[in-house]
């Protein structure tokens, strides 16, 4: 989980994520969106993978990155659980009442 909060931890990879919630983009697609060189944009793809937050697929000569919902989903309910979100027992209102 420590890998996915570091590839969350910088803003164009989130903007990234962002972007491939409405389906797969280029590499140079999502590398135009910012103000950075090439070379900075494959570093942040590679760290995103690496996380399992994205998939990368070649095609026509160029990379088309996915959003890897699964993985997002499972870093989600892990994170949740970590902060006890859907315990038994820990109704709203009484959550509410404790604030």
């Amino acid at each position: 989980m420590n890998e996915v909060f570091d590839a969350l931890a910088h803003p164009i990879r989130r903007q990234v994520l962002e972007m491939l919630k409405t389906g797969g983009k280029s590499a140079g697609e999502l590398a135009d969106a910012f103000p950075v060189s090439k070379p900075t944009m494959s570093a942040h793809f590679a760290k995103l993978k690496s996380a399992g937050l994205i998939q990368g697929e070649s095609r026509g000569g160029g990379i088309v990155y996915t959003l890897n919902l699964s993985a997002v989903e499972e870093v989600v309910m892990a994170f949740m659980g970590r902060l006890g979100v859907g315990e038994a027992g820990k109704g709203t209102a009484e959550c509410a009442s404790t604030h």
